[in-house]
């Protein structure tokens, strides 16, 4: 299995496009309350710009696409509301699946699925399974999904099978835990609908991402709305932790320049060598 550095330990490699997006899908119950529809009407309208996204990262080569489609915290809504989005999932998986595989994609969720009935959850297993093999891109839904969740259920695991280890545990310890060990962190994090927070997405996962807030709805956003995400991607520096000075100087840090600053970040005993 690919391991994936920790953007914190490492300087990872970073082009023109990202090779990871997250994105929280808001607007729908906006965009269909401003037609006079049921919140419901814009969800399922919400499906059909997935279906497009994903078709986006295809085209441009992007191959890691995660969407936030249902937090930890959205079973706070109204109970027919959420019957009506479980049915969508599963409706969207029956119908969905089929084209994702034809089309190489590999289909992960990410959450804590115990909550679900056992329709969805066979679904949902089923087509992870079915796409398992798929390779051009990767497409994770995180459903039942909580960032705090996703770190407790990781150190829980991690304890449980490493003992051991306790007080001295590392980020290259962790890191497997978690519920998206299988892609790199996200390059970038773009959230729809006019909100600017994160409630409660990938906290771990996003820590070196760059946030790009628009407030078009999610059933509006095409792929030039996705263009100008990608546009102001483009725009950013990204340092992880350096100066400008040092990017331009040496995009490209050596091993043992990152491992020297690894320990001093950490606080660790720095062994100097000079050679006379």
């Amino acid at each position: 299995m690919t391991t994936f550095s920790s953007s914190t330990c490492d300087i990872p490699d970073t082009g023109d496009l990202p090779r990871h997006v997250a994105i929280i899908m808001d607007g729908n119950g906006r965009w269909a309350r401003r037609r006079y529809l049921p919140r419901f009407a814009g969800h399922r309208r919400g499906v059909e710009t997935v279906r497009n996204s994903v078709k986006y990262c295809l085209e441009r080569g992007i191959p890691y696409l995660t969407l936030f489609a249902f937090s930890s915290e959205n079973w706070r809504r109204p109970r027919e509301e959420v019957t009506l989005l479980m049915q969508l999932f599963v409706r969207a998986l029956q119908q969905e699946v089929s084209r994702l595989d034809s089309n190489g994609v590999r289909l992960c969720v990410v959450g804590d699925l115990s909550r679900f009935d056992a329709e969805l959850q066979l679904l949902i297993h089923e087509s992870q399974r079915k796409t398992a093999a798929n390779n051009k891109l990767t497409l994770t839904i995180a459903a039942n999904y909580g960032g705090r969740w996703d770190i407790l259920q990781a150190v829980n695991r991690m304890a449980g099978e490493q003992p051991d280890k306790r007080g001295e545990w590392s980020e290259a310890d962790l890191a497997p835990y978690l519920a998206m060990s299988y892609a790199p962190e996200p390059d970038l994090f773009i959230r729809t609908g006019g909100e600017q927070r994160v409630s409660n997405f990938l906290l771990w996962q996003l820590a070196y991402a760059e946030f790009y807030f628009t407030a078009t709805l999610w059933p509006e956003f095409d792929a030039q709305a996705f263009d100008a995400a990608i546009a102001s991607y483009r725009l950013r520096e990204r340092r992880f932790g350096r100066t400008s000075e040092q990017l331009i100087a040496d995009p490209h840090p050596s091993a043992e320049a990152s491992a020297l600053t690894e320990a001093v970040d950490s606080g660790r005993p720095v062994e100097l060598r000079i050679n006379a």
